[in-house]
């Protein structure tokens, strides 16, 4: 009775059968045994009355607070707007915490380091993730006066941070998700550029670099530039400018990482230069951040802001002022990690609002996305965000007070001056302002699918696709406006919709008219131009950054990499994030040449082994896994199922000989894991709130957990394009990787 009633509430909200997974499966609280305790209408009335608490503290009555309540609870499930996890999993739990960005200050000592370590371990396992400046370390080699001995270097501690992360669950619901920055002056930079050539390496960590304007001009005239060690502030050798670009685009065009970040561009934007400087973003890069200071983050639903083929201002403009309520609010009644995180944040309560759904509103105005229009829709559009979001938060500041960093900042009318003409447009000058900054442009991979949308300001990732579901079945998904659009014209089919799902774009279906293919593009149809264009005008008026994936073919080159972070550069983004496709599933180290791989003979069996065995349920039966290992390593593995004999049994056994095969010729245990881990069968099962989805996918998790990379595996299967929850395919989105399908997030 309670799952037709649950299913009969979901209906009533509207939500698709994927927004019911997410829902069930990341949002909604459980009991002990891993059951949903509460309806989405109940975790919406939920967060909506804890958030509306708030308004109790500046003299609001309790009826008033009753309406406000209401006001928030139709605002989500509307899914007009939808804030950021934390918000939606913790408001009105114990753990209370709300905030989904976080930046931590990491000093050069050793207690600083593992201060940091450990305040980062809290934040993690409150649902938040972290993003860490290592430029104040000393370089690698460098003295150590208090041991007489030398330094490990950044890149060393990152793998403490990295090992850390992977010991918090995040209270099972999110991942460990961290950014590592380095500033392109450090004398590690060549360390830190190739410290992810290795896929299995720093597993939790994006990397960016902190790109200055100084390199960059360094870059344009083909000169040095001095590398200075942070310890002593001296230069330590200069470097050819055009070399470290050139180190960075390669490696970037190798499999997506580093990014880069615009440091000089974001300090520039920092409207409170008083309480300090910028130095590193969250782990998706959109929220640049002082240390110590955390920030909320929500977005507006754009797909709901059409009517009769125009935008809709009027609705946006109250879906604004009242999500702008919505966050200020959030900072009052968020419980913080650290006493130090809550002193920052409520000293300039930062909120983040955002949007989703762009790439629609876009198809619902017949404006392609790879289009001058498109350009001049994201420049208007976020001009008015802008410009309410600034207004609402006016509003606020005058009934509330201004947050208390207001003296000296980009808002104060005495210090406006202050600040380059540019600066001042980008945020106005008001008498007061409650919030240091409104506006980011966030990743939202999990709650688009919550609100039914495309993710963020991305394009449309396909217009049709087969979603696998948990028993075995595949159903086609189509893009409503397509489908619309395909009945009314006469050209829709099934098998035709199965035929793109394949393909990927409309680009070669000759049967759809040609004005439906301009409109309905995917991110592998829009160039790295026009994606670096759309970034531009939503950074325009964006207070702090944008989160955008700039797609790459696989047969993209190096050149086409450093053009776009040239243009990136020039045109005022805070920051770029390239993904070129395919590049994590085959690494080829000289581009030039056709690789070599050599044959190799495994070496023999040992006469003596160690190891042990690992009962696991899977849909077939109780599967005993023994794994050995000699002295060099792992060396084989057994796997016998419970009940002998059987098609089942003949293949366990083969894949146990294969496995032991590829140990013995040198093939990393990392690698074997990510091949069979998420193969699916008809059956699987849970088992301790994890779930087997074959015998294979059951080898897989037992020689992670020997191995000692639990999160490695499911972390290396994402990278390598399928989903470690339900096989799925993943998206590469703003830094992150993303699953449609079920919700999962790397990056949460």
């Amino acid at each position: 009775m309670r799952s037709a009633r649950k299913r009969r509430k979901l209906k009533g909200l509207g939500l698709s059968p994927n927004a019911m997974i997410v829902l069930e499966k990341r949002y909604l609280r459980k009991n002990d045994q891993g059951e949903p305790i509460e309806t989405p209408e109940e975790l919406f009335r939920r967060v909506a009355e804890t958030i509306a608490e708030a308004d109790g503290r500046y003299g609001a009555t309790a009826e008033q607070v009753r309406e406000t309540a209401e006001k928030f609870y139709d605002l989500m499930t509307s899914f007009d707007f939808v804030p950021n996890s934390p918000t939606l999993m913790n408001a009105g739990t114990e753990l209370g915490q709300l905030s989904a960005c976080f930046v931590l200050p990491v000093g050069d000592s050793l207690e600083e380091i593992f201060e940091a370590v450990k305040h980062a371990a809290k934040i993690h396992q409150s649902g938040g993730g972290t993003g860490f400046s290592f430029s104040r370390l000393r370089p690698e080699g460098d003295v150590v006066k208090s041991t007489n001995g030398v330094a490990s270097g950044p890149v060393s501690f990152m793998t403490v941070f990295d090992s850390a992360t992977d010991t918090v669950k995040q209270g099972g619901r999110r991942r460990g998700a961290n950014m590592g920055i380095l500033r392109v002056d450090h004398p590690d930079i060549e360390q830190f550029i190739t410290c992810k050539h290795q896929n299995d390496r720093l597993t939790n960590f994006n990397i960016s670099v902190a790109v200055t304007d100084k390199f960059m001009e360094a870059v344009e005239k083909d000169t040095d530039y001095d590398l200075v060690n942070p310890r002593t502030g001296e230069r330590v050798k200069s470097l050819s400018a055009r070399k470290v670009f050139e180190m960075i685009v390669r490696s970037a065009w190798k499999n997506g990482e580093p990014g880069i970040i615009f440091l000089d561009t974001i300090n520039r934007f920092n409207p409170t230069p008083l309480a300090g400087e910028i130095e590193s973003t969250n782990p998706c890069g959109e929220q640049p951040l002082l240390p110590y200071e955390s920030c909320n983050l929500g977005s507006i639903n754009l797909a709901h802001m059409v009517r009769d083929r125009e935008i809709d201002f009027d609705r946006l403009r109250g879906v604004i002022r009242d999500a702008v309520h919505f966050l200020d609010n959030v900072i009052d009644v968020n419980i913080y990690a650290l006493p130090q995180i809550r002193e920052m944040t409520r000293a300039n309560r930062k909120i983040g609002l955002g949007v989703m759904g762009f790439a629609d509103l876009l198809i619902a105005l017949g404006v392609p996305y790879n289009s001058v229009a498109a350009v001049e829709t994201a420049d208007r559009l976020m001009a008015f965000i802008q410009q309410e979001s600034k207004a609402a938060s006016a509003r606020l500041g005058e009934v509330r007070g201004s947050f208390p960093n207001f003296k000296g900042s980009v808002y104060d009318p005495d210090a406006a001056e202050t600040f380059p003409e540019d600066v001042r447009s980008t945020f106005g000058t008001f008498p007061a302002m409650r919030n240091a900054t409104t506006t980011t442009i966030a990743p939202t991979g999990t709650i688009s699918i919550l609100a039914g949308c495309s993710s963020g300001v991305e394009p449309v990732f396909a217009i049709t696709y087969v979603r696998k579901v948990l028993d075995g079945q595949e159903l086609l998904e189509v893009h409503p406006l397509f489908q619309a659009v395909a009945k009314e014209r006469g050209f829709y089919s099934e098998a035709l919709m199965k035929r793109i799902a394949e393909k990927g774009t409309l680009a070669d279906f000759e049967e759809v008219p040609e004005d439906v293919r301009k409109v309905f593009v995917t991110a592998h149809d829009v160039t790295p131009d026009w994606h670096i264009r759309i970034q531009a005008a939503f950074q325009k008026h964006t207070d702090n950054a944008v989160s955008k994936t700039i797609n790459f073919p696989f047969s993209a080159t190096a050149e086409d990499v450093r053009n776009a972070y040239s243009q990136a550069y020039r045109l005022g983004c805070k920051g770029l994030t390239i993904y070129r496709d395919g590049s994590r599933e085959v690494q080829v180290l000289n581009i030039q040449k056709k690789p070599v791989y050599p044959q190799v003979e495994p070496r023999p069996r040992p006469d003596r082994t160690i190891g042990c065995t690992e009962k696991i349920n899977t849909g077939c039966g109780k599967l005993y896994v023994t794994v050995n290992r000699d002295d060099y390593g792992f060396c084989e593995v057994f796997a016998q199922m419970g009940k002998a004999g059987g098609c089942a049994a003949s293949q366990i056994e083969a894949t146990a000989r294969l496995i032991s095969l590829a140990l013995r010729s040198g093939v990393k245990i990392e690698s074997i894991i990510r091949q069979l881990m998420g193969i699916r069968c008809p059956s699987p099962i849970w088992q301790n709130g994890e779930q087997i989805l074959s015998c294979t996918d059951a080898i897989a998790k037992v020689l992670s957990r020997i191995s000692g990379m639990q999160t490695e595996g499911a972390t290396l299967l994402a990278e390598m394009g399928a989903c470690p929850d339900c096989g799925a395919p993943v998206e590469h989105e703003g830094g992150c990787i993303v699953c449609r399908s079920c919700g999962f997030s790397r990056c949460a």
